[in-house]
């Protein structure tokens, strides 16, 4: 009578494709990577460095904080922004999101 569970044993390992294809598939998943998630995240950032570089007074902008306002300044580092009749503030250029339409940033 068998009321215990029969022992299992394990068996001898067998090499699975040796060494060359673990690499193979080491550099499949860099390539992977690479296309999928390095190199779309360094164009974004190309494209914005390229959109900070070319500001300029007179540009309607939105920040990274939702601040939407026109440029009425520009140095190295830092822009300033007329968010309405007599108030402006200084940020840095890198927090700049995007450049809007001109008219879309009406000064009321």
């Amino acid at each position: 009578m068998d009321f215990f569970i029969q022992n299992a044993y394990a068996q001898a390992a067998q090499p699975q494709g040796g060494g060359t294809s673990f690499i193979i598939m080491m550099v499949l998943m860099f390539a992977a990577f690479y296309f999928l998630l390095i190199r779309p995240q360094q164009k974004k950032q190309k494209q914005h460095q390229e959109l900070v570089s070319a500001l300029q007074v007179g540009d309607e902008v939105m920040t990274a904080g939702g601040i939407l306002g026109k440029i009425t300044g520009v140095s190295e580092h830092y822009a300033i922004i007329s968010v309405s009749d007599n108030t402006e503030i200084k940020v840095q250029k890198q927090s700049v999101s995007a450049v809007v339409p001109k008219g879309t940033f009406d000064e009321a």
